[in-house]
């Protein structure tokens, strides 16, 4: 199948779990696309198109910045009510490219509507015309450079021409394999489950490495479910769905101006219909569609630009969800608490700055601070039984949990991080070269 392990077999990450996947299998009216456009000068897949040729209900969300990548501008244009592809490459982020990065898209998606269309014509018993504005994009890699309109539009007949109707779990790998950028793993989860009485699948795919911090959602990530359920209860679902997972993630700080989050629903599942996300029926769904983001989400920041350890920092009992992660991002982002965690060093001095930077009001004297299963600050005290070669110890583990207790409300918010290392340096100062 001509899948390109590079990245994924020479691996630097320690987190050996997060290098595990699910066998993601056949999902009910949806097709895919890998293929290599040459973006990088090499034979590696760097484009991939999902196609859903009866359609597929969806909703997405979008990356706050200021400074947004011309396919957000796009995707954020079409009006369909149901979507019948999604393309996206790698190596480009089509973001501060201007008109020619806007009319590049125009120009691919006709293209890619003609050919979607002369497919419907060759395999469908009662073929549709595909529609420009049934077609959205995901774009990623760097800002600022030329978009490569003609590099993309070459390879559209061929794109079209391999779409694969039957998945399987090698499929689903080259196409996540085929939207990596820094990425030294992809990223693939599933769950199974209910609606009503009828078993439904959720799939889901991602990238994203680096500038990794939500303010939405973060990196790229599409979900697919054979599922029935319209246009608002998924955005619903969606949204509250990310706060805990995609929004509940950090590498290094920074927004991307590429970042999108998209469900897609291809209803080939007939069941009970969803008319509220409160409803019984859809419970199942909805604790199952969390459980997918939020692997998707770990994996993201298990495979941080020079990650050598995976942090979750657990804040507890805050007087509103508000402080809690206010916090807890306070300390996910300090450079010195993310570089005392790479060195194994127990410096919890860091951790007490990044709290008190936080800007929220606390009372010390009811404070507890554990690393791991570690006692170090208890009622706002060095603890008794303090050890720090103890503490060090721990330090050297893969994956390291802060836990901090406010004892102030009822209120808490966990966020997932991982360490600062030269090798984000390195990383980042090669970026383009």
């Amino acid at each position: 199948m001509g899948i390109n392990l590079t990245n994924f077999i020479f691996s630097k990450s320690k987190n050996k779990r997060m290098l595990e996947f699910q066998d993601l299998d056949h999902l009910d009216g949806v097709s895919i696309s890998s293929i290599s456009a040459n973006l990088y000068g090499n034979k590696r897949d760097d484009l991939v198109m999902f196609y859903f040729r009866d359609g597929a209900n969806y909703a997405s969300v979008y990356t706050q910045s200021k400074i947004v990548s011309e396919n957000i501008k796009w995707n954020l244009n079409q009006k369909s009510k149901k979507i019948s592809s999604l393309i996206i490459n790698a190596r480009n982020a089509n973001c501060f490219t201007g008109r020619q990065g806007y009319k590049s898209l125009e120009k691919i998606a006709d293209i890619l509507a003609q050919k979607l269309t002369e497919k419907q014509k060759e395999d469908e018993e009662y073929p549709k015309k595909i529609k420009t504005k049934e077609i959205i994009f995901g774009c990623t890699g760097t800002i600022g450079e030329t978009f490569p309109i003609e590099k993309i539009k070459n390879k559209i007949p061929e794109l079209v021409e391999k779409i694969k109707y039957t998945q399987n779990k090698y499929i689903w790998m080259k196409a996540a394999l085929g939207i990596m950028t820094t990425d030294t793993q992809p990223k693939l989860a599933m769950e199974n489950c209910e609606i009503g009485n009828s078993k439904v699948k959720i799939f889901g795919i991602a990238k994203g490495s680096g500038m990794i911090q939500p303010n939405m959602a973060t990196t790229l990530g599409y979900i697919f479910t054979d599922a029935d359920i319209s246009n608002e209860i998924l955005k619903k679902l969606l949204k509250k769905n990310i706060e805990t997972t995609f929004n509940a993630i950090t590498c290094d700080g920074d927004t991307s101006t590429n970042d999108m989050l998209t469900i897609f629903s291809t209803g080939k599942v007939k069941h009970q219909k969803v008319e509220n996300i409160n409803e019984e029926k859809i419970k199942q769904f909805d604790k199952a569609l969390n459980k997918v983001l939020l692997n998707l989400s770990k994996r993201i920041v298990a495979d941080g630009e020079g990650a050598s350890k995976f942090i979750t920092i657990n804040v507890k009992n805050c007087k509103s969800e508000k402080d809690a992660k206010k916090i807890a991002f306070s300390i996910a982002n300090s450079s010195l608490v993310k570089t005392a965690i790479a060195g194994e060093d127990p410096n919890w001095g860091r951790v007490v700055m990044a709290i008190g930077k936080a800007d929220v009001f606390i009372d010390l004297d009811k404070l507890l601070i554990k690393f791991g299963k570690n006692i170090i600050i208890q009622n706002g005290n060095l603890s008794n039984n303090y050890n720090e070669a103890e503490i060090a110890e721990y330090m050297k583990n893969d994956n390291i949990l802060i836990d901090l207790d406010f004892c102030m409300g009822t209120k808490s918010f966990t966020v997932f991080t991982m360490d600062l290392t030269k090798k984000y340096i390195d990383i980042n100062a090669d970026y383009r070269t």
